[in-house]
């Protein structure tokens, strides 16, 4: 692998989630893991890959649900921001800015207090697999080492561990910092607002021509 080689990036669509194959030359990353559902669609995408690591974006069920799972067929480590390591016992209620985040807000505190229905069914097989993430990152940490010359981006708000993947000058991989739902926004629901605005603001600041991916929605290019 050379620091200039092109990077390719592959959408996984699971649903109204986003996973990431991220490859350089010959090796590949693993970005984020969705739900159990879709265990199966992302061990296929990666057969053939030398994926080389899992990249937790943050500590979100429908990010890190097959987290255990893929690491052990895919005899692969698993990392992630530390302060979002706690989310994967348990999800604090976060706060909301914006009538769809109010929305999913309601669900959760439904879903947490054990009441039934279609509609909150969706939060309610929130539990994470447990695992222990091999690797903690920070602000700045380089995966050369792991086959992909990315650079980790803290973009903290959404959860105080969010992190996402800076593609050389080429593109960013956002994580839930920023959804491309309707139109390419802000989080509808966070930790922190403050951070969250900063974070969201740092994204927008990227050079144009930059691709963003998104958790959430189709990838884009930045004006």
């Amino acid at each position: 692998m050379k620091s200039n080689d092109k990077f390719e990036v592959e959408r996984i669509a699971c649903g109204a989630n986003n996973c990431f194959i991220v490859s350089q030359g010959d090796n590949s990353i693993l970005v984020d893991t969705a739900t159990l559902k879709y265990r199966g669609k992302i061990l296929a995408k990666c057969v053939g890959r030398d994926v080389k690591l899992i990249f937790i974006t943050h500590g979100h069920y429908d990010h890190t649900q097959n987290a255990a799972y893929l690491a052990e067929n895919l005899k692969v480590p698993v990392a992630m921001h530390e302060a979002d390591v706690p989310l994967l016992a348990e999800m604090p209620i976060p706060k909301a800015h914006a009538l769809l985040g109010r929305v999913m807000v309601a669900f959760m505190r439904l879903a947490k207090n054990n009441v039934t229905g279609k509609i909150i069914s969706l939060f309610q097989n929130a539990s994470i697999p447990p695992f222990k993430p091999d690797i903690l990152l920070k602000d700045g940490d380089y995966l050369g080492e792991y086959g992909v010359s990315a650079e980790v981006v803290a973009l903290p708000g959404h959860t105080n561990g969010s992190i996402g993947l800076k593609l050389g000058e080429t593109g960013l991989i956002a994580g839930d910092a920023m959804m491309n739902i309707v139109r390419p926004q802000k989080a509808p629901h966070y930790l922190d607002r403050a951070a969250m605005e900063q974070s969201f603001d740092k994204i927008k600041n990227y050079g144009g021509g930059f691709t963003l991916h998104f958790g959430h929605g189709k990838s884009v290019q930045s004006p």
